[in-house]
């Protein structure tokens, strides 16, 4: 199983459902804050503030969330925020991402930093390891919405490029530029998707054993935890039985 993947459900079944849920809409209030600030406040009009809008909606944030986040850019009070991405190594040379929305580059960086030196990693460039993944767009369906045959179809047909099926979900991908128009698209067919978003998908992942995962995902969690970072990726994978052993810790 994939890596962040994993971390992520691991996170839900050890009952952090409500934790996490209420510290992503605070992200996807940042994110929709900032889109409409540097475009215009029209999803119609603006594909950054439209794909954050579709994430944010997948992931069951309140209508009201994102209208005051989007009014909130009108405000003279709001912070100017930069995107930065961090790059490096963490434990067993897994390759990780950190993409943030800071408004003090400072801060973030000496905080990311003093994650990946905690756990061992080490903090490399811009582009250091970004050339071992592709950014592109990811649209999921729980796995009661068809057959992996007529999902197949329905993907295709608005533009993705593959699906990947199991007994819980479908995982629909397409080209970065295309992810609005498509998860547009399919939600007119299928419904809302269960979560719509950008991801840096490893080219190749790194398999690790139980001890190696458990760090990897601490460090995963440090990182998530600080308010500026969105999103962090990493290409290493866990066999069924590790997974299971996780699980049940």
């Amino acid at each position: 199983m994939a890596g962040h993947s994993a971390f992520k459900n691991i996170m839900h079944k050890k009952g952090r459902a409500d934790a996490a849920r209420a510290k992503a809409f605070a992200k996807f209030s940042r994110e929709i804050t900032v889109a409409a600030k540097m475009g215009l406040p029209d999803p119609a009009m603006n594909a950054r503030l439209r794909l954050a809008i579709q994430e944010a909606r997948a992931e069951n944030m309140p209508k009201d969330n994102i209208e005051r986040a989007i009014k909130k850019a009108a405000g003279n009070d709001t912070a100017n925020y930069d995107s930065v991405r961090y790059e490096g190594y963490g434990p067993g040379g897994i390759a990780i991402i950190a993409e943030a929305l800071t408004d003090n580059r400072n801060r973030t960086g000496g905080n990311v930093r003093a994650v990946f030196t905690k756990y061992d990693g080490n903090l490399g460039s811009t582009g250091s390891v970004s050339h071992m993944f592709s950014h592109v767009g990811e649209i999921v369906y729980k796995a009661d919405k068809g057959t992996p045959d007529t999902m197949f179809e329905a993907a295709i047909e608005a533009g993705a490029d593959d699906v990947v099926s199991d007994e819980h979900a479908f995982t629909i991908v397409c080209a970065f530029e295309s992810l609005g128009t498509v998860a547009a698209t399919l939600e007119k067919k299928l419904g809302e998707p269960q979560s719509v978003k950008a991801i840096w998908k490893p080219n190749i992942s790194t398999q690790v054993d139980e001890e190696t995962a458990q760090t990897i995902m601490k460090m995963i969690a440090a990182l998530d935890d600080d308010e500026d970072v969105q999103n962090v990726y990493a290409n290493f994978e866990v066999s069924e039985e590790v997974m299971k052993k996780l699980t049940a810790a």
